[in-house]
């Protein structure tokens, strides 16, 4: 992985004490709110409902175990013990004290992490496959890229005050596990007909209050013009985004205003100024980044491992996690495994102390000591014999991080939602837990098979339920905490946005409301069709009726202990 030289560890320690002198000048009342907000938001400290929340940078999902342990050390000592993971990738500490956040920095700083543009208007966290550098289906491994375009963003003069947040993510496979399409920019890395590695760009994602699905801009750019094409593409963006509007200043706005011929032909016309400049990508450059991810010492081990195998045929437990949690790996005898964090009565994301410990230690033993944090607000170690999965699974059921879901129905993405963010019209949490209860059969999930379901707490879409085969969002009416629901989102290489069935939900009604959808798939699928195949077969009418048939005999479904979850 990328290690910092002197000039990143510079900029990293400048940054920490700019930052604890404005905190310092804060609390000394020199420095109002007001003045202080744009700059710590760049810090990722945010305001929420109960108190201050701190966003940890995690750039493309990639962690040493040194830094998984610094994060569970500060997670003891400065927060609650436990830490949350994001759809981007990154940690958020939910209960820090304000006027620690600067300490907080301090200790990340000593092991190459920091909290830098994880808010504000400004460029985000670099997202890319959780797989990434492992996966069979990959082109090329996209980490360089995405660590060019960490270097290229942190810090850039011109984007530190856009019109709004701006997201980016890199896919390198077959299939799109990065969410490509619905970001502000997404960057597909293909080959083009002389067998040269280029991009190809796509525009004007995103989900939140208008959710679209990106159009490609650029069908094909070499690499070395990554990085002037993307200073055009931004300025274009910067200079005529709307900033009067919170709700339309977006790029996907722009683009849809402009259309996309004219928004790709007003960069074009940018990038005339740019092309072959200061910042194009030399292969000297690149060449440097790539070699920090040089392939670790793997063994030359057999495509199937006895032990592994004999392990499946003696313990179906272990046999039925292997099945969901094990994956591919492009090198004969390793295989990359998903440690859940998806367990019954927990909040989704959420990783204790303990369990960060716990997955550090994994990580030495049988990772080469990194691991990734996944999209879906898992933890993978991406380098692992398939001889000691047994062992790993071992220790990981131990410590409540091998259920067997992943994929499946209780695999969902969900925001904190209304218990801990101010934005949110409703709760999230209380909901997913409600949902796991009502599907806690493990053989069930199985036979239903693979299905996403994703919760949101209002209109940003942290939970990104828009692309979810079943959305839910929690909306406000008149006081009261309502849930919409939407059927036939998609993720990957054909995204779909899903389609809202009907009026919202009461809380009480979620989970016998996603059971009803979900009986439609049981009883009308043929053998071979996942949840999305007999939707897209069946139209969305047949989901509509039976979730509103019968309302008013439904039970309540949130549980005391699930209501009262924070």
């Amino acid at each position: 992985m990328y290690r910092y030289d002197t000039i990143d560890q510079q900029l990293v320690n400048e940054r920490v004490a700019q930052y604890r002198g404005q905190i310092a000048r804060n609390l000394a009342g020199t420095l109002s709110d007001d003045e202080l907000r744009p700059l710590r938001l760049q810090n990722g400290l945010y305001i929420q409902r109960h108190g201050p929340m701190l966003r940890i940078a995690i750039p493309y999902g990639l962690l040493s175990s040194a830094q998984l342990r610094k994060l569970a050390d500060v997670s003891r000592r400065y927060d609650r013990s436990v830490g949350h993971f994001t759809t981007r990738q990154n940690m958020q500490l939910n209960w820090p004290k304000f006027e620690e956040t600067p300490e907080i920095l301090g200790e990340l700083a000593t092991v190459e992490m920091h909290a830098i543009q994880t808010s504000g208007n400004c460029i985000r966290n670099i997202t890319t496959d959780k797989f990434a550098g492992v996966a069979p289906d990959e082109l090329t491994d996209p980490r360089p890229y995405c660590e060019i375009l960490r270097q290229w963003s942190t810090f850039h003069p011109e984007f530190a005050f856009l019109p709004r947040k701006f997201k980016i993510a890199v896919n390198a496979a077959a299939e799109d596990r990065a969410v490509i399409r619905t970001h502000d920019v997404g960057l597909e890395l293909v080959r083009n007909e002389s067998g040269e590695i280029g991009v190809r760009v796509f525009a004007g994602g995103g989900m939140g209050r208008t959710p679209v699905i990106g159009k490609v801009v650029r069908d094909f750019l070499p690499r070395r013009h990554l990085l002037t094409y993307l200073d055009a593409l931004i300025r274009v963006y910067n200079r005529y985004g709307r900033r009067d509007n919170l709700y339309k200043a977006r790029i996907k706005i722009l683009v849809n205003a402009l259309g996309v011929e004219e928004f790709s032909r007003q960069v074009e016309a940018e990038w005339s100024f740019l092309k072959d400049g200061p910042a194009t990508l030399t292969d000297e450059e690149f060449d440097r980044v790539a070699a920090h991810f040089a392939p670790p010492a793997y063994a030359s081990l057999p495509a199937d491992d006895p032990t592994f195998n004999a392990a499946i045929a003696a313990n179906k437990t272990f046999a039925a996690w292997a099945k969901r949690s094990v994956h591919p790996h492009r090198v004969p005898g390793y295989a990359a495994v998903t440690l859940s964090l998806k367990a019954p009565g927990v909040a989704p994301g959420d990783i204790t102390d303990i369990q960060m410990d716990v997955v550090a230690d994994l990580a030495d033993r049988f990772s080469f000591g990194e691991l990734r944090v996944t999209h879906e607000q898992n933890v993978v170690l991406a380098d692992v014999r398939q001889r000691d999965l047994p062992d790993i699974w071992a220790t990981a059921r131990a410590h409540g991080l091998a259920t067997a879901n992943i994929g499946l129905l209780t695999d969902m993405i969900c925001c904190p939602g209304g218990d801990l963010c101010a934005l949110a019209n409703a709760r999230s949490v209380p909901i997913a837990l409600a949902v796991h209860e009502k599907f806690d059969d493990l053989d069930y999930l199985h036979d239903i098979g693979e299905i996403s379901l994703n919760i949101s707490g209002c209109m940003n879409s942290c939970g990104h339920h828009h692309v979810a085969n079943i959305g839910i969002l929690g909306v406000d009416k008149n006081n009261e905490e309502w849930y919409q629901i939407t059927v036939g989102g998609q993720q990957g290489n054909d995204a779909t946005i899903g389609k809202v069935i009907g009026p919202s939900f009461s809380a009480e009604e979620v989970p016998d409301v996603i059971e009803s959808l979900v009986n439609v798939y049981v009883e009308q699928r043929s053998s071979s069709e996942r949840f999305i195949d007999t939707y897209k077969r069946l139209g969305i009418e047949p989901f509509k009726e039976r979730a509103y048939a019968g309302r008013d005999r439904r039970k309540p479904a949130i549980t005391e202990e699930g209501a009262a979850h924070v």
